[in-house]
């Protein structure tokens, strides 16, 4: 494999991973911005947006661009975060270049009145639906409780208010300051020309304007605040915990996603033997999201009403003995056998190399081989737990459940 980049003169980063052994490609656009990067009153947009650059251009009405995919059996889709904003397609090569041109010309979208007016009623049933789906529901609310005033703690979808609010002229003042070359990553993985594909890009992105574009980095040790709601139509308590943990940026992450799967992975967790196994929760996770200066340990758990104190006193030992006892050896390989396992499968596709690759390149500006990233996991020691552990405390969490009437 190898590695290219380029930048052009307005700041967009083109980033390329040549694999002439892959029998497909995979071509994305990265956006660095996502609801972190909303003011309160437009919550939403980013997500918004993703939805709005399906609907066309200046050329294409949302049925040719549907058209232009299908005609060349593209896996594409988009997905918004707290932070990004992704665009993304896997195609067999002899269709990339004009996939990537597809996509080049949807990065500029029409954004009209009478596509807005509609979309703005799906987004809205986008948010009903989500609410009505507890174990999103919960995650969502005790992220903003976790964050408080913090701005990742602000919803990927956005509230209804903020949404029935939005104007199409707000929505195209967000776009033309986010949506900027010099906020953007293009990136390419698999089997392609990178010559062809610089060709493709540098010509119409050149033409974009740079912006001064901004993201408030400081970190938030969360608010350790407790709450509870309650909905008539639940049978079943749905709780998630928060707690602080690294930032993207920091070499620990790779300790902090063996600590998180060590804890609460699906099978053979400590979350999973006490909770799961024992029946006193139907589903037991806990996971390490990495973000732009700061980052999450979150933890789901739904259980029924009768064992939610049994659940929370367990919980509270599995935390005490880690901040006791550390891992074991034995916790530790196997937390790396299933990272590594995840790692390995999913980059051995263009499309997973691709994910790796653009994320990469927005958060620390870096090409990182899979060896790198399998030599690192399996440098982590209990040591390096431990330490983890001493300093992010993630017995001491904010909490926000969900559940029926007491």
């Amino acid at each position: 494999m190898e590695f290219k980049h380029k930048e052009i003169a307005n700041g967009l980063d083109l980033v390329g991973e040549v694999n002439k052994a892959a029998k497909s490609a995979a071509v994305g656009f990265f956006v660095k911005t996502g609801s972190r990067d909303e003011p309160k009153q437009i919550n939403g947009v980013s997500h918004f947006l993703e939805h709005m650059l399906f609907k066309g251009t200046e050329k294409l009405s949302a049925i040719e661009v549907s058209e232009a995919f299908d005609r060349t059996g593209a896996q594409f889709n988009a997905f918004t975060s707290e932070e990004n904003t992704v665009f993304y397609a896997a195609v067999l090569p002899e269709y990339l270049v004009e996939v990537t041109n597809l996509w080049v010309e949807l990065m500029r979208p029409s954004l009209r009145d009478e596509d807005f007016s509609i979309e703005k009623d799906v987004i809205k049933e986008e948010i009903a639906m989500y609410k009505d789906l507890p174990s999103h529901d919960v995650i969502d609310r005790c992220r903003a409780l976790h964050f408080d005033s913090h701005p990742c703690g602000n919803s990927v979808l956005g509230t209804n208010e903020s949404i029935s609010y939005l104007t199409a002229q707000q929505m195209r003042g967000y776009f033309t300051n986010r949506y900027a070359p010099n906020n953007m990553v293009f990136a390419c993985a698999g089997n392609f020309d990178w010559e062809q594909i610089c060709s493709t890009i540098e010509g119409p992105c050149g033409e974009w304007n740079r912006q001064a574009v901004e993201r408030k980095l400081e970190d938030y040790g969360g608010s350790r605040k407790m709450e509870r709601a309650e909905k008539s139509n639940l049978a079943r308590e749905h709780i998630c915990l928060i707690s602080p943990a690294v930032p993207a940026q920091d070499e620990r992450r790779f300790a902090a996603s063996l600590l998180a799967s060590v804890v609460g992975d699906d099978v053979g967790s400590r979350f999973f033997w006490e909770l799961v196994d024992k029946a006193l929760a139907e589903t037991a996770t806990m996971q390490y999201s990495p973000m732009d200066g700061t980052g999450a340990f979150y933890s789901y758990i739904r259980c029924s009403s009768e064992n939610v104190s049994k659940v929370l006193d367990t919980i509270k030992g599995i935390f005490e003995g880690l901040s006791k006892s550390g891992v074991t050896e034995d916790e530790l390989n196997k937390a790396k056998n299933k990272i590594l396992s995840a790692l390995v499968i999913k980059n051995e596709l263009p499309m997973g190399r691709l994910i790796d690759l653009g994320f990469n390149w927005v958060y620390l500006q870096q090409y990182r081989l899979i060896e790198q990233d399998v030599r690192d996991i399996k440098a982590v020691t209990t040591d390096d737990i431990h330490a983890l552990i001493k300093e992010f405390k993630p017995g001491e969490f904010t909490q926000f459940s969900i559940g029926p009437a007491s």
